[in-house]
């Protein structure tokens, strides 16, 4: 294990709690971060799902928006053929 590259969240309700925690290898300390990416899933030290909501939202906009010209079109197209 690469102390250097290894990384740790402390999910607590308790806000004072990662101050609490030090993670040591090998007398090297590993870093504590505060939001961490799992498998596409944003997770957070205070175990929120709002960031992750607002991702998730943003994402389908920015698919969304530039194929909605498209979407209108094909229903233009169905409905002037009947």
């Amino acid at each position: 294990m690469n102390s250097d590259k290894t990384k740790y969240i402390v999910m607590s309700r308790d806000q004072n709690a990662g101050l609490r925690h030090n993670i040591k290898i090998e007398s090297n300390s590993c870093e504590r971060v505060e939001e961490y990416n799992y498998l596409g899933t944003t997770l957070t030290y205070q175990n929120s799902i709002q960031e992750e909501i607002k991702g998730r939202l943003k994402s389908g906009n920015a698919c969304y928006h530039p194929a909605q010209n498209l979407f209108f079109f094909q229903f233009a197209i169905q409905k002037f053929n009947y």
